[in-house]
């Protein structure tokens, strides 16, 4: 994991990290980065929920499709695997 410092923080800055910090229960450190990790997430990150979502729409499926399917799914558990 990569590891940064960074020098010459204004104390104004400095202390108003540190209460950001606090109101979020966490430590400077942890403020930080979480400060980073949101200043460089990708606006529009796709979420595999939301793919999956959009797919299932594009092919047409709707919930009673997903219904008449949890009906016919072979719901047998499966057989571990031998190794003899």
């Amino acid at each position: 994991m990569g590891m940064i410092t960074v020098r010459k923080i204004p104390d104004e800055v400095h202390n108003a990290l540190k209460a950001r910090a606090k109101r979020h229960n966490r430590s400077a450190e942890a403020e930080v980065r979480a400060i980073l990790e949101e200043a460089t997430r990708p606006e529009e990150r796709l979420q595999m929920g939301d793919a999956l979502m959009a797919l299932g729409r594009e092919a047409g499926l709707t919930d009673e499709d997903f219904a008449t399917l949890e009906q016919i799914r072979d719901k047998t558990p499966a057989e571990p695997m031998g190794f003899e």
